[in-house]
């Protein structure tokens, strides 16, 4: 079996497993105290999954999963994305800009940086202290994520474009298909809701989704955090070592570096084709190595830019 085969079959297997599983623990377990004992770190463990899911979605956005179909490649994405409410073409515009403009500059896709100018400054500066502890922290890069996605479903082309140059080149008909897709992954929603009612909706997808927006907020940014920034955007990144348990689900995300450097290395192939920053990019941009370490140095804040 292909190893994306493989990895799409295992990803819907363990999705549905731990639907299964809360729910189980929901009905056998509730009026116990250690129901919350077990079911936090399986409520972790399915929003960790849905970042899984998220993650083969990018796979499909670099057009890796089935390189040689891309029709299929796009109908995997599609589909694994719905619970996850991202149209594949959305996330594919947006992506491709991050890679094009990583940390170009403070005013471009530099996600800790703010820039300040004008009178009040140091009231500025705490109110960017609390977007960014409530972006990471709080689950608002999710929201924040969310509500670009919706704007980008209904704001006319000409406008979106405006709004982010991601959006260049984005046509009514590549709007048409979000919206429908957007809609679909909603509708799934509904229906799962209508079908086996609030319960088992909340413990199987609304849960894990609220799960999964703090998952994502924390660890979405650590591989770009207080990194280099300029014009050679694919140097403006880090790598952490190896977590097994996290290396697996998070399919081999940690060579981050080495992703950004070569996109169309697959997934399962990042460990052994391994490259090292530029000197004076891992001088600079290596400061850890660690999972948790690159989490926690979060809280050093945002940074700062004055103008006047």
């Amino acid at each position: 079996m292909h190893k994306n085969v493989y990895l799409l079959v295992e990803t819907i297997i363990i999705f549905i497993a731990n639907a299964v599983l809360a729910n189980y623990l929901y009905a056998t377990l509730y009026q116990q105290s250690i129901f919350w004992i077990c079911y936090i770190p399986l409520l972790l463990f399915q929003g960790l999954w849905f970042y899984r899911i998220y993650i083969v979605g990018h796979e499909t956005a670099h057009k890796k999963l089935f390189p040689k179909n891309l029709k299929l490649n796009d109908a995997a994405g599609t589909i694994t994305l719905l619970p996850l409410l991202v149209p594949i073409n959305v996330y594919r515009k947006i992506h491709y800009f991050h890679h094009g403009f990583n940390r170009k500059d403070e005013h471009t896709s530099a996600l800790d940086t703010f820039v300040i100018s004008g009178k009040n400054k140091k009231i500025k500066t705490i109110y960017y202290y609390i977007i960014w502890y409530l972006s990471v922290f709080f689950g608002g890069f999710f929201l924040h994520s969310l509500v670009s996605v919706i704007l980008f479903l209904f704001c006319p082309p000409q406008l979106a474009v405006k709004i982010s140059p991601a959006f260049k080149g984005w046509s009514f008909k590549d709007q048409g298909k979000a919206i429908l897709l957007f809609a679909i992954g909603v509708g799934i929603h509904i229906l799962v809701y209508y079908l086996f009612g609030k319960t088992t909706y909340l413990l199987s997808l609304g849960f894990p989704l609220l799960s999964f927006a703090w998952v994502l907020s924390i660890m979405v940014y650590i591989f770009h955090y207080d990194t280099s920034m300029g014009d050679q955007v694919r140097y403006n990144v880090r790598s952490v070592k190896k977590v097994p348990i996290l290396s697996w689900i998070l399919m081999n995300f940690n060579e981050h570096a080495t992703h950004h450097q070569y996109p169309n290395i697959p997934w399962y192939d990042l460990p052994i084709k391994r490259t090292a920053l530029p000197s004076d990019f891992e001088i600079k941009n290596q400061n850890t190595y660690s999972y948790f370490k690159a989490i926690f140095n979060q809280l050093k804040g945002p940074h700062i830019v004055y103008k006047d």
